[in-house]
């Protein structure tokens, strides 16, 4: 059984802040601007443009982007559930 939802949407808002929404109703809008400081797979999401051409993948149940970067479900998540608990 899986204990992370899945992710169903994720659209570039402005900068590197991306609105999510997991199957659990679980939304928000999550900065991920501190993917830019890693180098290897992330280096290419310091180009705006290219961290704009992520998706959702509903295999893998988060963020993808053309060069197979991805964010852990778990952190992802994580992330949208704090962001989601500071608006409440």
């Amino acid at each position: 059984m899986r204990s992370t939802p899945l992710l169903i949407e994720a659209e570039p808002v402005k900068g590197y802040i991306v609105h999510v929404r997991f199957e659990d109703g679980t939304a928000a809008d999550v900065d991920l601007g501190y993917l830019v400081e890693y180098g290897g797979v992330f280096e290419p999401l310091r180009d705006p443009g290219y961290f704009r051409r992520l998706r959702a993948d509903s295999e893998a149940g988060t963020i993808v982007w053309p060069n197979d970067a991805d964010i852990a479900p778990e952190t992802l998540y994580s992330k949208a559930k704090q962001q989601a608990a500071s608006l409440a």
